[in-house]
């Protein structure tokens, strides 16, 4: 904390990283998404192994600082300063004036350990191409950077930079921001002993920030109990783009304590699932996680139905799918005349495939491009959400919310499948009328060209950013209150009016 180039030098991940491509990587004649990748994985991993020291200074801390003083970061930083730190371990992902082959050596044998921890992300025999004079400049570029931290964003943006562009941005499918993704959770409440997927998962920020919320752990390497890896083990991820499952797996097998159950499969195509399973490559790094999905099939015999508690998801908006063997599949897939369509979009199946995995009570947030709430030709999609579900909220997002990448005008739905059995999940008995909650947010955190907008200290002419605990820039949204460090946003007044609707996913916190 004390040396975090990130709240230190103001600097991002995501700058750190083009740096050093502008120095090294540009002409090392490398795939740079796999070498940065590499690096990452392997500086996580040393970060992971001084957890008992996390937990001793916790305690060196608590003898300095009352507790709302711990809140403060800067307090926090200076205290830190005055700890006798002789006896704690020493980080290896640094560089420490030795040879540049003597520290290649040293990071690939930290890289081989993180590998055999967190298997199914690189194959066993995987080593840095970069040469040691290039890793040496790499390693001193990011050694002090503090990648365990309070959420994910320092992280995503440096995966979203690298991932390949024409795999994401073809499909319009790009990592949610993660203030989007603490409302939509904060909205579902998830809870312990509930099943939870993303079926469209990208680097999984729905997945671990469900598992920060039931676990109560945030992005940091702490120690979670056997009743809390159950609960993470319900958690489920699933996405078609290679690169991003290894990202998504990587980040999920740290929160979830070595296990994940994030898998490479195309969501849409659920009838050649048992292909991939016949796959002994594939089996090998996926099958656990595939066994337990296959135990929540409403149907054992068939990949269409599942009992999940909740959905969440920003499934890809660009590109038709015109298959008409997937088409085929889906009530969606055919016009008013009951005729097969030749093209759909890819959002509209990703709705039906989303409401098939839900348990009847079962509730969903999915992020849907605008039109599909005011267009005159998506009424039948309408028709199929009201006829499946009750509507809970509609959200509209800022169209700044998904630049740079997009400016297309989104909305958050959320939804619950009706259930008047309780023994099948949470009640919701059919009404023909009720209430839906509608907002509109006008402070996407986002500025015209995409970039974030930071909190900054309220009474600082200097005008300074403010910071949490952890850390972290605040992103300025009115999405969410940032664990109070915002004013009350769009998720507080859900939650109000959920519990005056007696919303009976609200209704057991009362």
């Amino acid at each position: 904390m004390i040396k975090d180039k990130i709240p230190n030098e103001g600097k991002s991940l995501k700058t750190i990283i083009k740096e050093m491509e502008d120095e090294v990587l540009a002409n090392a004649g490398v795939d740079v998404f796999e070498e940065v990748f590499k690096l990452i994985f392997t500086k996580l991993y040393d970060e992971m192994q001084s957890k008992k020291d996390k937990m001793k200074i916790e305690w060196e801390l608590e003898k300095f600082l009352a507790k709302d003083e711990i809140g403060s970061y800067e307090l926090v930083k200076e205290t830190l300063k005055q700890i006798d730190n002789t006896n704690y371990r020493l980080m290896e992902f640094r560089n420490t004036g030795q040879t540049d082959s003597g520290l290649y050596e040293k990071i690939q044998t930290l890289f081989d350990k993180a590998k055999n921890e967190w298997p199914g992300v690189f194959t066993i025999d995987s080593r840095f191409d970069l040469t040691p004079s290039h890793l040496s400049i790499c390693v001193s570029s990011l050694q002090d950077v503090k990648l365990f931290n309070s959420n994910l964003q320092v992280i995503d943006e440096a995966f979203e930079y690298l991932v390949n562009k024409s795999s994401k941005g073809e499909k319009g499918q790009y990592f949610t921001p993660r203030h989007v993704i603490d409302m939509c959770v904060k909205m579902l409440n998830p809870k312990k002993n509930e099943y939870m997927i993303d079926t469209a998962a990208g680097s999984c920020g729905f997945t671990v920030h469900n598992i920060f919320y039931i676990t109560g752990h945030l992005f940091s390497n702490t120690e979670i109990s056997d009743e809390e890896k159950d609960s993470v083990m319900r958690v489920f991820g699933m996405d078609f783009d290679e690169k991003a499952v290894r990202v998504a797996r990587t980040l999920n097998l740290i929160a979830g304590d070595g296990e994940t159950n994030v898998l490479h499969l195309n969501s849409l195509d659920y009838e050649r699932w048992g292909d991939y399973a016949d796959n002994r490559k594939w089996n090998n790094t996926y099958g656990k996680g595939f066994e337990r999905l296959e135990s929540l099939k409403k149907n054992k015999k068939s990949y269409k139905e599942f009992l999940f508690d909740i959905v969440m998801a920003n499934p890809p908006f660009a590109g038709d799918i015109k298959e008409s063997r997937i088409i085929h599949k889906y009530v969606l897939g055919f016009n008013q005349k009951n005729k097969p369509q030749s093209k759909v979009s890819r959002d509209i199946l990703f709705l039906e495939r989303n409401i098939d995995m839900l348990k009847p009570g079962g509730r969903m947030a999915i992020v849907l491009p605008q039109g599909r709430f005011n267009n005159t030709t998506d009424q039948d999609v309408r028709q199929y959400i009201a006829e499946k579900t009750r509507i809970l909220a509609v959200v509209g997002l800022h169209v700044n919310t998904f630049k740079p990448h997009t400016g297309t005008k989104t909305s958050v739905l959320f939804v619950q499948k009706w259930n008047d059995n309780p023994k099948k999940g949470h009640l919701c008995p059919k009404l023909d009328d009720y209430p839906i909650f509608f907002a509109v947010s006008e402070k996407p955190g986002k500025d015209n060209s995409g970039e974030y907008v930071f909190k900054r200290v309220n009474d600082d002419k200097s005008k300074r950013y403010k910071l949490d605990r952890y850390s972290h820039l605040i992103v300025d949204h009115d999405l969410h209150n940032h664990d109070g460090e915002l004013p009350d946003g769009i998720a507080e007044a859900f939650i109000e009016w959920a519990k005056k609707e007696k919303l009976s996913f609200w209704m057991e916190d009362e």
